[in-house]
């Protein structure tokens, strides 16, 4: 050995000691925990994370309550680039060689999952404050998660869907570990919010131009215009320029970044902001505290002068997560209680390679019980671990305009989202993409896309939809009117659903599922909406009258007779009315004797029933004098004149109603007789028939109206069983012949057909409700059923004839009327004129009392009344009244007397 080697040597020795009594000096009183530190200080996120690391360190020793802690942090830096073997090297490298008990800022997922694994084979802690993914506690007990809970964050995004009613989105994510877990847990927080995903968009983190440019194209290519995006910094720059060059930055577009990109308007500054205006963006909310910012200020002269040239004036909420880490390390290392025994190497022979050489590390143990337990006030908030990561409570809602982002609102668990985050309210006034304040739809209508609408191919009813150069029909007419008002350009093909030869390819509900399976994108025609219909696609708002009813043939009822007239009458009423007319007259002859009725027996009778029966028609002539029989007479009139005013609406109803019904009146008789019953074919009816209990063998199919007439007409079939619009149609050509009768099945009516999801459905749906309001609907209908509705001729139109028990009440007023005139007036002129006075004194008194008046019926009568009347004070009325009645008549007969005398002594 040579004495220059020999120098070499001392020197190195010397060296050596003097760093050993140095590093025992510095350590006297105080034991040093090795961290280790694994970033990428090429990376903005690197660079930020380590200039508050180290104000971490120094402001935690510096801090007067930790002056008397018995442990310090010792950090050492591995500068690695991004990729997960450089960082696994690195962390084998500082268990192996240096002996760190924890490890801090793996910044990527990729990197953080390689070593998570490590520090669960060593028992060391490894800490991120920037990997996205959540921490995975039962698979990896050591692995921590010091940032932002994404679990919550797609809460906080999910809400924003609830308060603007999107119904649709699709994630546009880079295709890396990082979004393993966010994009399902996203998808399931929007699913709660009613939100559907109906595309995702991966782009590779090596994706070039254009792939990017093809990525954006898939987008355009659906209906959403609703796009969360969550991706590195460096690719989102790309995108959105890329997005902005195609016209996807503008009004209607929706456009919200998830953290981990929000920052890139802070990083990235102008080129991030002048292609992401109008961009809502989702960050873990900060406290804006005196330390926070004197924290800023200190980091802002640091970083400044260790990068000059920088545009950054802040750190990032993932810079004060790496802060907040350093303090719970240090917490926590002072809370682990380590002596110098808990400080020997962890490394073993055993084993091939540097990974299996690992042994688990007792002191590292006892830092992570302590780590967990680590409660304090840091930088970015409160400062707890829950599930091994840390606790997220608020989001802060960024809008950007300008050349900043601004504040419009905030997430809380207990609020939702806010404008404030202790009371609920609705957001700040957002600036959407496009510089518009009007909230966009949430959708639009692709570009350079054209509809292929299918349309249904039959024989029959081409006034509801037909193929003849084109679509045409009342389903068509109204679909392009619906179309044509809508606030933006819709452009649709129409194809009909034929084969080679014109023919129909296939059912109605083969055709509704070409729509599911993307063959059609959507059915215009007479569709019915129906449940299994329903399942795969989805309907507007019936456009036409729903339920299923039944057409029948009419028949003239109406018999051509001589004696027509008397059928508004039944024969009972004929006879009753016959009976009173008779009765009255006898009443009003007992009672009047005068002039008018005086003479030959037979000339009285005539006399009077002439009277009586001319009540019915005119006015009678003859003269009455006695208040009784006019009490008798106005009763009969007023009885006359209800029968008069009945017959005549009766006999007018016969003759106009009652012209036309129908040959059957409900399905069951249809069915007891075992008639065959016909529908239209392609329809829903033969389930609908089925469930009615008729036999497949009795029902028939139909194509058109004329298959309907000759079927009906000839008595193949008794019943036609179709929906409302068919028969419709057909009672346009045929109303005279046939009606519709019957109760109605509901069914809903007919509606058109879209793709589950589709935005156009609500908009089509509108669009008809906006045609009923305007009064079109009632112009097409017209067109289609033409201006005179048939009317229905079922039994409830059928006239009948008047009974005697319809008139009970009037015959009774009228009859007990007459027997009491005729009461009062036999008693009257019975004891008006006693059994002992001359005739010759009074010669007419006895012939008014002739059998007629004085019959043994007559006298029968009276002394029934008087039987009645046992009760004093009737009898007291009675005799009072007969009292009148004499005195009366005395007058009566003396005034005749005197008119007598005084004729005779003139002549």
């Amino acid at each position: 050995m040579t004495a220059a080697t020999l120098f070499v040597l001392l020197q190195l020795l010397v060296a050596a000691g003097a760093y050993a009594v140095k590093a025992q000096g510095g350590a006297q009183g105080r034991q040093v925990v090795d961290v280790g530190v694994i970033l990428d200080r090429k990376t903005w996120v690197g660079n930020i994370s380590w200039t508050c690391i180290e104000l971490a360190l120094e402001d935690f020793y510096a801090d007067p309550g930790h002056a008397g802690y018995s442990t310090r942090l010792k950090l050492h830096l591995r500068d690695t680039g991004l990729d997960a073997v450089s960082a696994a090297a690195a962390g084998v490298d500082l268990l192996k060689n240096v002996g760190v008990r924890a490890i801090v800022g793996p910044q990527t997922s990729t990197q953080a999952r390689f070593l998570a694994h490590l520090g669960n084979k060593s028992s060391v802690p490894v800490i991120s404050f920037s990997a996205d993914c959540p921490s995975r506690s039962r698979l990896t007990p050591y692995f921590f998660r010091i940032a932002w809970n994404d679990s919550s964050q797609a809460e906080a995004i999910a809400s924003l869907f609830q308060r603007y009613n999107w119904r649709e989105v699709i994630p546009v994510f880079e295709d890396d570990d990082s979004n393993t877990k966010f994009i399902p847990d996203l998808v399931d927080a929007l699913r709660q919010a009613d939100t559907r995903v109906s595309y995702r968009c991966k782009i590779l983190p090596s994706a070039k131009e254009d792939d990017i440019r093809r990525a954006i194209s898939s987008l355009r290519d659906h209906w959403t215009s609703v796009f969360v995006v969550r991706m590195s910094n460096t690719l989102a720059l790309k995108f959105f320029q890329l997005a902005k060059d195609e016209g996807m930055m503008g009004e209607g577009f929706v456009w919200i970044t998830a953290y981990g990109l929000t920052d890139v308007f802070d990083v990235v500054g102008s080129p991030a902001l002048d292609v992401m205006q109008g961009v809502l963006g989702v960050k873990p909310h900060v406290q804006d505290t005196a330390e926070l910012q004197n924290f800023r200020q200190r980091w802002r002269n640091k970083y400044r002068s260790e990068n000059p040239g920088t545009n950054l004036t802040e750190p990032t909420v993932s810079g004060l997560y790496a802060y907040d880490t350093i303090w719970a390390l240090a917490l926590a290392a002072e809370m682990a209680g380590f002596v110098d025994s808990d400080f020997g190497l962890s490394v073993t022979n055993n084993g091939f390679t540097d990974f299996d050489r690992i042994d688990a590390s007792k002191p590292a143990k006892k830092l992570r019980d302590s780590l967990l337990i680590a409660n304090f006030s840091g930088m970015s908030g409160k400062f707890q671990i829950e599930g091994m990561q840390l606790v997220s409570v608020n989001y802060t809602i960024i809008n950007i305009v300008g050349q900043k982002g601004k504040v419009v609102g905030f997430w809380t668990p207990v609020y939702g989202i806010s404008s404030s985050l202790n009371m609920k309210d609705g957001l700040h006034t957002v600036i959407w993409p496009g510089d518009n304040e009007t909230q966009p739809r949430g959708w639009l209508f692709p570009w350079n896309k054209t509809l292929k609408i299918g349309v249904p191919v039959k024989g029959g009813f081409g006034e509801l939809v037909r193929f003849e150069d084109g679509p045409k029909g009342f389903c068509i007419d109204l679909f392009k009117e619906v179309v044509a008002d809508l606030p933006y350009k819709v452009h649709c093909d129409y194809l009909p659903f034929e084969d080679r030869i014109g023919e129909s390819r296939g059912t109605i509900d083969e055709l509704v599922y070409k729509v599911y399976l993307k063959e059609f994108d959507a059915v215009v025609g007479d569709v019915t909406i129906l449940v299994n219909r329903s399942l795969y696609t989805d309907f507007t708002l019936p456009y036409t009258e729903s339920g299923v009813r039944m057409l029948v043939p009419v028949l003239d009822r109406r018999k051509k007779t001589a004696w027509k007239f008397l059928k508004p009458l039944t024969t009972d009423l004929w006879l009753g009315t016959g009976a009173f007319v008779v009765f009255t007259g006898f009443v009003v002859w007992c009672i009047e004797r005068n002039e008018q009725f005086k003479g030959h027996p037979s000339s009285q009778i005539g006399s009077v029933f002439y009277f009586i029966f001319s009540t019915l028609v005119f006015a009678h002539r003859e003269g009455m004098v006695n208040n009784l029989s006019r009490i008798v007479v106005i009763v009969w009139l007023f009885v006359v004149l209800i029968l008069q005013q009945s017959y005549t609406a009766s006999l007018s109803s016969i003759l106009t109603v009652e012209q036309l019904q129908p040959t059957v009146t409900s399905l069951e008789e249809v069915i007891s007789k075992g008639s065959h019953v016909g529908y239209l074919n392609d329809s829903l009816l033969p389930v609908l028939l089925r469930s009615l209990k008729i036999d497949d063998s009795k029902m028939i199919a139909f194509d058109s109206p004329e298959e309907y007439n000759e079927a009906l007409s000839t008595g193949k079939v008794a019943v036609i069983v179709d929906e409302i619009p068919y028969l419709k149609v057909f009672l346009k050509k045929y109303c005279h012949n046939y009606t519709m009768i019957g109760p109605t099945y509901k069914f809903d009516g007919f509606g058109y057909a879209f793709p589950l999801g589709s935005p156009l459905t609500a908009d089509i749906s509108r669009g008809i409700l906006k045609l009923e309001s305007n009064g079109r609907m009632v112009e097409l209908q017209k067109a289609l059923y033409g201006e005179k509705s048939c009317p229905d001729k079922d039994d409830s139109q059928t006239s009948s004839s008047l009974t005697l028990r319809s008139f009970q009440g009037l015959f009774i007023i009228s009859g007990a009327c007459s027997v009491l005139a005729l009461t009062l007036h036999t008693v009257r002129t019975i004891y008006g004129n006693p059994h002992g006075s001359s005739s010759a004194s009074n010669p007419s008194l006895w012939r008014r009392c002739s059998p007629f008046s004085l019959s043994s019926s007559a006298r029968a009568v009276v002394l029934l009344i008087l039987q009645i009347m046992k009760s004093p004070q009737c009898m007291l009325v009675l005799v009072q009244v007969m009292q009148e009645a004499h005195q009366k008549e005395k007058e009566h007969l003396a005034g005749n007397i005197l008119t007598q005398n005084h004729r005779h002594f003139h002549s």
